[in-house]
């Protein structure tokens, strides 16, 4: 199953992003074959990162819960809020990442 995972940063979380972001981006090079396309929200390009976005392929929403919660970012407690859906890819037969 796909699912879409969307993510809220708490506030004036700029300094925790940063000190880590290598280890983030090391585990999600780690979850490659999970975590499909993963990226930060902006308002603007120019703009902080407000959250983050992953598509991610699993058998299970829990099993997507449980991979949340092993990523440094929500360890060290940056995420304010994850929202989880179910994603139904509009173009099944396309097979693209980005």
């Amino acid at each position: 199953m796909l699912f879409a995972v969307r993510f809220r940063d708490k506030q004036d979380t700029s300094k925790c992003r940063e000190e880590n972001l290598s280890s983030h981006i090391s585990w999600l090079d780690k979850h490659r074959d999970t975590i499909l396309i993963a990226g930060s929200l902006r308002h603007a390009p120019e703009h902080a990162p407000v959250g983050g976005l992953w598509i991610v392929e699993a058998k299970s929403r829990e099993e997507v819960v449980a991979l949340i919660e092993t990523d440094p970012f929500w360890l060290v407690g940056l995420r304010d809020s994850v929202e989880i859906l179910h994603w139904s890819k509009a173009f099944t037969d396309r097979h693209t990442l980005v």
